[in-house]
C-alpha cells in the first residue's frame, strides 16, 4: 500500500553496510543516498558508554547540521536520539572531514523552519510524522568550539 507523498527509497545501501562504507572510502560510497546526503554520527551509549555510529540524512543551517530523529515514523525515538540526550557530546563525520559537535534538540519556535529546510531534501518525513503521534525532534548539531 503506497501512501500519498511517500516516494520509497532504494534500500541497497543502509544499517551497517551503509556506515562501513562511507568510513572506508571517507563517504566516496554512501555520502549521497536516495539523491541526499549523509552524515555519520558517533554518539556514546547510554547504558553502555560505547560508541555507537548510525547513517542520516542531514540538512545545514548555517554553520550547524540538521538530522530528524524519524525512525521511519515509529512510535517511539531511534537509540541514537536517546543516546544524544542523555549526552549532547558526539562527533559527526562528513566525507573525509570529522568534526566534533553539540546536539540539542531543536526548539517549538524553531522546528517548523529547520523542518521545512529538511523535507526539501527529502520530503518522506512529513509521509513519518503522519504515521506517529509523537512530535519527530529535529536535531541541531553545532560544531564544538
Amino acid at each position: 500500500m503506497s501512501e500519498p507523498g511517500y516516494k520509497a527509497p532504494d534500500l541497497a545501501l543502509v544499517g551497517a553496510e551503509h556506515i562501513r562504507r562511507y568510513q572506508e572510502t571517507d563517504g566516496e560510497v554512501g555520502y549521497e543516498w536516495n539523491g541526499v546526503p549523509t552524515l555519520l554520527l558517533t554518539v556514546k551509549g547510554r547504558r553502555t558508554g560505547q560508541p555507537r555510529t548510525s547513517a542520516l540524512i542531514f540538512g545545514r543551517d548555517g554553520d550547524d547540521y540538521l538530522v530528524i530523529a524519524s525512525k521511519g515514523g515509529a512510535p517511539t525515538a531511534p537509540e541514537w536520539y536517546l543516546n544524544i540526550t542523555e549526552n549532547p557530546a558526539a562527533e559527526i563525520q562528513v566525507r573525509a572531514e570529522h568534526i566534533p559537535v553539540v546536539a540539542r534538540t531543536a526548539s517549538d519556535e524553531e522546528k517548523p523552519r529547520l523542518w521545512k529546510i529538511m523535507t526539501e531534501g527529502w520530503p518522506n518525513y512529513d509521509v513519518y510524522q503522519s504515521r506517529t503521534d509523537r512530535p519527530i525532534p529535529v536535531v541541531i548539531l553545532s560544531p564544538a568550539s
